[in-house]
């Protein structure tokens, strides 16, 4: 099988694999500085940890994950024709990212009424830069699933839940190393 072909047969649009790839690579480098950090500080990032909202966090994995699935389901019924059931799967989807940013605003309000910043904790920079960038990809990817919910062509769909899906397998990689990792 010749390089070409292995090319062809990605599902979805290469560019989205290009971007999908050097987002992972960059949120995978923020991980790995997070966890060579930690290991300079355990008792310190423990503590620090334990001033996060768990449950948030744990209710924001299930609506990220629901999401994707309306996402999923979004292509599913486009491709059988029922155009109606996708749009509102993907503005379904798109809501369900508004949630999510709700429970991670109402996490950062927490935070700042308690005083805690960038400069509380080594553990708190990391913790704002990669929950930050997170939620700004959220943001990115509710705009995306509203706009291919508007130009709803397969083609469109297809890659706006691509990019989501890399939203939710960034956030399925944060949540177990910020939150719970002790």
């Amino acid at each position: 099988m010749s390089d070409a072909s292995l090319i062809d047969e990605l599902p979805g649009e290469l560019l989205m694999w290009v971007l999908i790839v050097s987002e992972l690579l960059v949120f995978g480098a923020g991980l790995v500085a997070f966890m060579g950090v930690r290991l300079t500080d355990p008792a310190g990032f423990a503590e620090a940890q334990s001033y996060l909202y768990r449950t948030g966090a744990a209710l924001n994995t299930a609506v990220l994950v629901s999401s994707g699935f309306l996402a999923a389901q979004a292509l599913q019924w486009r491709r059988a024709a029922n155009r109606q059931a996708a749009r509102l799967a993907l503005v379904g989807a798109a809501a369900l990212g508004v949630v999510f940013l709700i429970i991670k605003g109402v996490e950062y309000a927490g935070k700042a009424a308690q005083g805690i910043n960038f400069e509380t904790h080594p553990f708190f920079m990391f913790y704002y830069l990669l929950t930050g960038f997170h939620a700004a990809h959220v943001v990115a990817g509710v705009g995306i699933l509203l706009l291919v919910a508007w130009r709803d062509d397969p083609r469109n769909i297809e890659a706006g839940a691509q990019f989501w899906h890399m939203v939710d397998l960034v956030w399925v990689m944060l949540f177990p190393v910020v939150y719970l990792l002790g």
